[in-house]
């Protein structure tokens, strides 16, 4: 789900440098020292699901009973998803900044360049057991910066095509599971499934899901698919205007407005509610079907580049201004250890090698067969591409929604869109 965003400049104040340099590891080898008396730690998170808080709150109470002497309690605070990192950043800027957080996909990179968050590895490598090699170099990518790791990737959820087989046999088009196994399975085949099926029984074809012409980052699910970026990987060169994105949003627009193989504008259409014949979005919305209808998921279709997989993707860091920094990375290292990942895999997918296998992730997803698991869940989060992101992104954000308003109506020159997208953004990017 994407929603605007808009980061203070509580980021730019805060200390930069190592754990050490904040007032971090006393010892300088990523062990917690000993404070004067147990201190409370305090996580803020976007999640109020109680079964999710209940499952949180039992690892970190075997922590307290473990460590005794440093941690007396650790509160997970629920913050709105909608302001959340708004609600942070003044946190932080108040002098009132948590211990620990969650960190969107999209501010990692701002989070990680101010100095916000402290370098983990330290303490990671150092924990025995850990295991630090079985995670992902891909799932890690993001919060990275040199040889520094500044949060650790808790959730890596794969974007999917759900597909109601319903809609599919009764309009008499292909199955995409068979073309998957064909080696058929493309973006075209998706589109004409998708036109054929909405004429034929009407509702709606395929639907990229919380994009409804607005979350525009979510079309990175689609345009991955044509190896186009909006933005260089420096973050500093708008790339809107180039072939592959052209050529993407071109495929987007005809699909939408000439073929009708995706309900316009204004238009509201859940797949979940059985009307749909399919839609992109992440594995953990399977939770949403109800048995009325039958479906199947697989994973993205493949583009002009070939098959692309695209995660939403959500890290824990902790903060450089915490009044317990080092605690809380020694804390972090217990609640993201083999052990405590394999109980969290119930609702995160981890970035951890050894955990993707279909008996833990089956136990979390027990509506999946062990082929979906194997073909749309685990394949698709080994060196898979992360939603788009930038240390501008909040500005960035809104202005690529607004320049792109443009493009969805029947008669919109593409390319000259694009054109006006880079004028709007390349300032930010420059900054």
């Amino acid at each position: 789900m994407v929603h605007r965003r808009t980061l203070v400049p509580a980021l730019a104040v805060l200390c930069v440098g190592s754990l050490a340099a904040c007032g971090g590891d006393a010892d300088g080898d990523g062990t917690a020292a000993t404070p004067d008396s147990p201190v409370d730690l305090r996580m803020t998170v976007w999640t109020a699901d109680e079964s999710q808080l209940a499952l949180f709150d039992e690892i970190a109470a075997d922590y307290v009973d473990e460590h005794p002497d440093t941690v007396a309690s650790v509160t997970f605070e629920p913050l709105p998803f909608e302001d959340y990192t708004t609600t942070l950043t003044t946190q932080l800027a108040g002098g009132n900044a948590p211990d620990l957080a969650w960190i969107f996909e999209s501010s990692a990179p701002e989070f990680v360049e101010s100095g916000a968050l402290t370098d983990i590895r330290p303490t990671l490598e150092g924990e025995e057991g850990y295991q630090f090699d079985d995670l992902l170099d891909s799932a890690l990518s993001l919060w990275s910066d040199g040889d520094g790791v500044y949060a650790y990737p808790f959730s890596n959820s794969p974007f999917v095509m759900f597909v109601n087989t319903d809609r599919v046999a009764e309009s008499g088009q292909e199955n995409p599971a068979e073309l998957l196994a064909a080696g058929e399975w493309t973006y075209d085949a998706a589109r004409d499934i998708s036109a054929a099926s909405a004429e034929e029984l009407g509702g709606a074809g395929l639907v990229v899901r919380d994009f409804d012409y607005a979350g525009w980052g979510n079309l990175a699910t689609v345009w991955d698919g044509w190896d186009a970026t909006p933005w260089s990987e420096d973050g500093t060169q708008c790339t809107f205007t180039e072939p592959e994105m052209v050529e993407a949003m071109t495929w987007f627009h005809d699909a939408a407005f000439e073929q009708a193989a995706m309900p316009g504008p204004g238009t509201s259409s859940d797949f979940f509610a059985g009307d749909v014949t399919m839609t992109i979005t992440q594995i953990s919305r399977a939770a949403s079907l109800d048995g009325s209808f039958e479906w199947d998921v697989v994973p993205l279709p493949a583009g002009p580049a070939g098959q692309q997989d695209v995660i939403g993707q959500a890290g824990i860091g902790v903060l450089a201004n915490s009044e317990n920094p080092e605690i809380a990375a020694d804390f972090l290292a217990y609640f993201t250890s083999p052990e405590s990942a394999e109980k969290l895999a119930a609702y995160f997918p981890p970035p951890r090698e050894s955990l993707l296998t279909v008996d833990v992730l089956g136990d979390a997803n027990p509506l999946l067969s062990p082929e979906q698991l194997e073909t749309a869940v685990i394949s698709s989060i080994v060196d898979a591409q992360v939603k788009p992101a930038h240390r501008n992104f909040a500005q960035l954000d809104a202005a690529v929604r607004g320049a792109l308003d443009e493009l969805w109506s029947p008669s919109a020159d593409v390319e000259a869109v694009l054109g006006t997208v880079c004028s709007a953004i390349e300032p930010l990017l420059e900054n």
